[in-house]
């Protein structure tokens, strides 16, 4: 029997048909967030009832829970649904976003340059540019598992090693260093909003901008590179051995002529694009400055993450497809956005009910009610920093085991830990950092992430038989490797007091 498909043991085997059956058993996000509003409001005429109270540690005010069965909770319920949809902060940030990222999908830019990476690489490379790659990719939300993982397994086997190794370092890239990155994508806006819309229980009008992890996120991109590459090639492929299966090796198609013009356009539309920035930025009086303010964290820019993701994408999208001539046909931009926003009407089912919740919690005064509970039980445990992080990141990743979005996943547990480690000092920025962390380090063992299905069809063209267990078996050793290797740089990180991003401290002023 080949390594791959190898029964592991029966208590890994219980663990993880435990796993897999209350992954199924989970409803619809959808659905759970339904049940989550449902929850709140019970909850919250439950509270009142009860007289559920506590001190605003900040303004010293006794803070009551408020029932939402009330007649003015009623009232808010009915006539504010749509003000709570519309005005959820991640959703404006993500379809602009997207928008942009559809043209650079739709043009091929996206798809020539993640070949690029990986076959301008020298052979001995090749390892580190698919687990790099595979990072990068998470820009464009779905490529990297649509295109790259499959990819990798052919390059792979082309150069005689085992195709399997090469889906199992591809998907470790793209799916275990899901929020590492040294380029800003869709999921930086959506957590940061979800941030925003948590912190404002304690804090109203604390602003989290989208680049707020970008300095920890950018060094975690050749953390889990370096980690995907050692694991690859210390533990999976030794233990795969020789592939004898029936697949041959298929050429890797050289990028063409009209495929390197097209690169070479986007990226004279890239030092265009950062040259007037650069131009807007850099001068005292610079148009993109703040004229109030001379920080250039206090730049607009900072707040229009997603639109420059959008300009980005537009504008190197078209700069590729007319250097490449894939973009000839009348109408292909504005089909590359529509196809873009297209396949977001799930999301958007999603985020109806995820707003509702959000203010059903907020209305309720629960979460801080929590937040300030927990915050005294924290506090009174005499956990230093780092115990209470590494819990953190620990729980994420529990959590993620059984709920595989991650917005999904913040959406919950950002109005609780969020609050609750603001009372103690931390940063939001920090929190969220922890928990992309926890987030990101088990979604490559996770039955419930939407795309484990794919993959799996993927590994079993070339290991016939396989199964949910012999993916997940197979992509342990990167779970547990990235879980202790990346916690230990967030710990490492916050003893030294290190931004965490662009203005986003690690504590609170007076902390």
């Amino acid at each position: 029997m080949p390594a791959a498909t190898r029964p592991t043991s029966r208590a890994v085997d219980r663990f993880l048909s435990g796993v897999e059956w209350a992954g199924n058993i989970l409803p619809h996000p959808a659905v759970i967030f339904v049940l989550l509003a449902a929850a709140t409001v019970i909850a919250s005429a439950v509270a009142r009832a009860v007289g559920l109270s506590a001190v605003h540690p900040g303004t010293g005010e006794t803070v009551v829970a408020f029932s939402l069965l009330s007649t003015e909770g009623i009232h808010r319920i009915l006539s504010d649904a749509v003000k709570n949809f519309t005005s959820f902060a991640p959703l404006g940030t993500v379809l602009v976003s997207m928008i942009g990222i559809g043209v650079a999908e739709a043009s091929g830019l996206i798809g020539t340059a993640l070949r690029l990476v990986v076959l301008a690489s020298p052979r001995r490379l090749i390892t580190a540019a698919v687990v790099f790659a595979g990072v990068v990719s998470n820009t464009a939300a779905e490529v990297g598992y649509v295109l790259l993982v499959p990819l990798a397994g052919a390059i792979f086997l082309a150069v005689g090693r085992h195709p399997v190794a090469g889906i199992a370092a591809a998907f470790a890239g793209v799916s275990g260093g899901y929020s590492a990155n040294i380029l800003l994508g869709t999921i930086d806006p959506l957590l940061a909003g979800l941030t925003q819309e948590a912190a404002h229980i304690v804090q109203a009008g604390y602003e989290v901008n989208p680049a707020c992890n970008y300095y920890f996120m950018a060094v975690s991109t050749f953390l889990i590179t370096l980690l995907g590459t050692l694991v690859t090639e210390r533990i999976v492929e030794p233990r795969l051995g020789r592939y004898d299966g029936a697949e041959t090796p298929e050429e890797i198609r050289p990028l063409t002529r009209d495929e390197r013009r097209g690169l070479i356009y986007a990226l004279l539309a890239t030092v265009a694009l950062a040259a007037t920035l650069t131009a807007g930025l850099l001068p005292a009086g610079g148009v993109l400055r703040d004229p109030e303010s001379p920080s250039l964290l206090d730049s607009p820019v900072m707040h229009a993450i997603p639109t420059l993701i959008f300009l980005g994408g537009v504008l190197l999208g078209l700069a590729y497809g007319v250097g490449a001539r894939t973009m000839r046909r009348k109408g292909a931009m504005i089909d590359g956005m529509s196809k873009a926003l297209g396949t977001m009407g799930g999301y958007l089912v999603l985020v109806f009910f995820a707003a509702q919740f959000v203010a059903y919690f907020n209305w309720s005064h629960l979460g801080l009610i929590f937040a300030v509970k927990g915050a005294e039980g924290l506090r009174a445990s005499g956990l230093g920093d780092v115990p209470l992080l590494i819990g953190f990141v620990a729980l994420s990743a529990g959590v993620n085991l059984l709920m595989g979005s991650a917005s999904a996943k913040w959406a919950v547990m950002a109005p609780v830990f969020v609050p609750m480690f603001m009372l103690l000092g931390y940063s939001p920025e920090l929190t969220q950092a922890a928990y992309r962390v926890g987030d990101s380090t088990t979604n490559i063992i996770s039955p419930t992430m939407s795309y484990f299905p794919l993959v799996l069809s993927f590994l079993a063209r070339y290991a016939g038989g396989s199964g949910l267990g012999t993916l997940i078996s197979l992509m342990i050793p990167y779970s547990v490797t990235f879980f202790v290797g990346w916690t230990a740089l967030l710990i490492a990180w916050v003893l030294l007091g290190l931004p965490v991003g662009p203005g986003a401290a690690l504590f609170l002023p007076g902390h």
